[in-house]
């Protein structure tokens, strides 16, 4: 990777939010398999990246506790399809057909996060989205989804899931309240109680050792992960790290650096929402995911060096 970004030219707060934007739901890196053919059940054409997306997220968001927490995934690609949109109206057509076929391919059932993770699932993946029955809307019952996240946030889960999942959920439920019924509320309650004793995630430990889970693994007192107690130095951190990367140095798990960057954001977009509380508690979560992460073997013998982007352009 080994990506020189615009730090003086743009905040490294902002610029966490702005990368996540892109890769929270849609990267989904291993997530989707390549489509033979398209999904005939979605045709939306160029610039419908709108609000169909968002309540379809939304829905698939507060049904995935049927399948597994992970399933959480299909709605967020939603959502986040959404948000990108609108923060970049002026997608290059090619960039928005893109995203397109991975929102129809999840909805399509090629999510590898959704039936065919979760075989006993009685829910096809098209069934989350479908619409829930008419309820009057309640903007109060957003603050029990903060409250429901509570619970499992002082510790990492799933490479950060359950904060990724509520946060995209309270900022699509607060920016449209009109979507917060009790169903939706509750569907997403429910999902966040799944979290609530998960692991940390699993890292790749080596063909002697294999996968293991973050909470099987005892870290070094002093591992030179930088100290941080703020979103500041969290996206700070953050960056430093990305762009310190060394291709030669290849780690495999806890969701790579783009689960870190999503983890990072869904905790300033909590925030920013009005959980300043509940966001600094994430803050040491967010530290322990990354000291896991740092300290995950070089596996570049087996799996080869990292493949390295383009440095882009200066921003500004």
């Amino acid at each position: 990777m080994n990506l020189q970004f615009p730090g003086d030219r743009i905040p490294r707060r902002a610029f966490v939010r702005l990368t996540a934007a892109v890769t929270s739901g849609l990267g989904m890196t291993g997530g989707l398999t390549r489509s033979t053919h398209a999904d005939d059940a979605v045709t939306n054409t160029a610039g419908d990246l709108d609000r169909l997306y968002l309540e379809a997220g939304i829905n698939a968001l507060a049904r995935a506790h049927h399948m597994s927490s992970m399933a959480g995934h299909l709605g967020a690609s939603m959502i986040a399809g959404y948000y990108v949109a609108r923060q970049r109206p002026n997608l290059d057509p090619a960039v928005e057909a893109g995203i397109q076929d991975d929102l129809r391919r999840v909805r399509g059932g090629e999510s590898v996060f959704g039936k065919r993770m979760s075989r006993k699932s009685k829910l096809g993946d098209a069934e989350l989205f479908e619409p829930f029955a008419k309820q009057k809307a309640d903007a109060t019952l957003i603050h029990g989804i903060a409250e429901g996240l509570r619970k499992g946030i002082d510790k990492p889960r799933q490479s950060g899931h359950n904060v990724i999942f509520a946060s995209l959920a309270i900022r699509a439920l607060q920016d449209h309240p009109e979507y917060a019924t009790p169903a939706v509320v509750d569907g997403i309650l429910k999902l966040m109680k799944l979290f609530q004793n998960q692991t940390p995630g699993s890292g790749y430990y080596g063909k002697a050792k294999g996968r293991m889970y973050g909470n099987k693994i005892t870290l070094p007192e002093d591992d030179a992960t930088p100290v941080y107690d703020d979103i500041e130095g969290m996206a700070g951190a953050v960056l430093d790290e990305v762009n310190d990367q060394d291709p030669s140095v290849h780690r495999s798990g806890y969701g790579g650096l783009v689960h870190l960057i999503n983890h990072a954001a869904a905790i300033t977009d909590l925030a920013d929402a009005g959980y300043a509380e509940l966001a600094a508690r994430a803050v040491g979560s967010h530290r322990q995911h990354l000291r896991l992460w740092r300290n995950l073997p070089n596996v570049a013998d087996e799996k080869g060096p990292l493949k390295r982007n383009r440095t882009p352009e200066p921003v500004g």
